[in-house]
């Protein structure tokens, strides 16, 4: 018998341990060299554990289980053959004569491991709402969100066209409910736990509030946008305004683009702007890169490729690594105002909110703008008071006059 040890292998530089989230093969399957044979969730993503050699895989870790690098994942019993998709021992051959020679058998293409095995994101709301028999429409036959999300809608939708004048039956009211259930926390949502309650510690953090007028905003996305998604095939959003504004202004005041190691300020001449994600999994802030020196175009492309990898499950350990600034939109999800929590290392966090149409004093008349409530949360140590309420201000300057924006003046 010979046998291949599967450990964890070293991931990224500040990454200790994994959770093994999902075994892709069966304990006992027959795999191949390089097929994914389990899935690992890190503190920053969820990735797959390739085989080191073909054979019969055996389990040594099970799922949930949390491995330091180097643990033991698995074992491939390498002298187990593939006999009908299935671990045969492997024999000695013994030579054939020529003319008793048997023809070779035709075996079926074993299907792709990722076959009917869903993605993260499809995992959730697979398990949320119990379904069964989801086809797989992703690459190799793989279970998308969009595929999990279809069939919930089909299942609903099932539910809903019952035989008119039947009565659905209805929960009883006599009795209540006093079940509870206790699930362990995924280790992304565990990470982001001890992160902000690090952060909420150790940095003396503050929040300064402001408003925003959008109202020239919102008329130069009415005007442009035809001829922006012309030229881009991309809307111009809110966000890469937002992130422009922010990484002019990071530029002229560094001390906001700055970070703390210890007792040394690390000063940033370029603005990586982490954009805050929500997924199924919790919230993540992959940055995008140098947004001083790209167009809205090439900013908006970007944000929508990192949100769609991120809910997808899919972001590189490169794609989450970094960011000197992050914006968060609260907004989105109804908030009229909050106090965001530092993304340490870094300094400050721009928190924008929901707009509304509320009623201004504009030189001495009452008129109706679209405003928006701002929040920056700046660490004391490294920003100062006014710094943290003029850099604010100045952003708030170029979103209500885009135009000096837009001529960087």
């Amino acid at each position: 018998m010979s046998i291949v040890e599967m450990k964890v292998p070293v991931i990224g530089e500040s990454i200790t341990e994994v959770t093994l989230s999902q075994w892709l093969k069966a304990d006992g399957d027959y795999v191949e060299l390089d097929e994914a044979i389990c899935e690992f969730e890190s503190d920053k993503a969820t990735l797959e554990f390739p085989a080191e050699a073909a054979g019969k895989l055996i389990y040594a870790a099970a799922e949930g289980e949390d491995l330091e690098i180097g643990a033991l994942v698995a074992k491939i019993d390498t002298s187990v053959a593939k006999s009908n998709g299935k671990p045969t021992k492997k024999e000695e051959k013994s030579p054939v004569p020529a003319k008793e020679a048997i023809a070779p058998i035709a075996e079926s293409k074993p299907s792709s491991y990722a076959e009917g095995h869903p993605s993260p994101a499809a995992a959730k709301i697979i398990k949320e709402n119990d379904l069964k028999d989801v086809k797989g429409t992703g690459k190799g036959g793989r279970i998308t969100k969009e595929d999990a999300q279809n069939a919930v809608g089909s299942e609903q939708s099932a539910v809903s066209s019952t035989e008119p004048g039947v009565e659905k039956p209805q929960p009883a009211t006599s009795s209540f409910s006093r079940n509870t259930s206790r699930k362990k926390m995924s280790r992304m949502r565990r990470t982001i736990a001890k992160r902000l309650v690090s952060a909420k510690n150790t940095t003396a953090m503050l929040t300064t509030f402001n408003e925003v007028d959008l109202t020239e905003i919102m008329a130069l996305r009415k005007k442009y946008q035809e001829q922006f998604i012309a030229k881009n095939d991309i809307k111009l959003g809110f966000m890469s305004l937002f992130a422009k504004a922010c990484a002019k202004v990071l530029i002229e005041m560094p001390d906001v683009n700055a970070g703390l190691d210890g007792e040394v300020l690390i000063y940033h001449e370029y603005a990586d702007i982490s954009i805050a994600i929500s997924t199924p999994n919790g919230l993540v802030v992959p940055p995008v890169k140098n947004v001083e020196s790209k167009t809205f175009g090439q900013i908006e492309h970007e944000i929508k490729e990192l949100a769609g990898k991120a809910r997808n499950g899919t972001l590189t350990l490169e794609e989450m690594s970094g960011g000197t600034f992050t914006i968060t939109n609260g907004g989105v999800f109804g908030s009229m105002m909050s106090t965001p929590i530092l993304n340490e290392p870094q300094s400050a966090i721009l928190g924008m909110h929901t707009i509304q149409q509320r009623p201004m004093a504009i030189n001495g008349e009452v008129k109706i703008r679209p405003m928006m409530y701002l929040a920056l949360s700046y660490d004391h140590r490294v920003v100062d008071g006014s710094t943290s309420v003029t850099f604010l201000v100045k952003v708030k300057q170029l979103l209500e006059d885009p135009v000096t924006l837009l001529l960087d003046i």
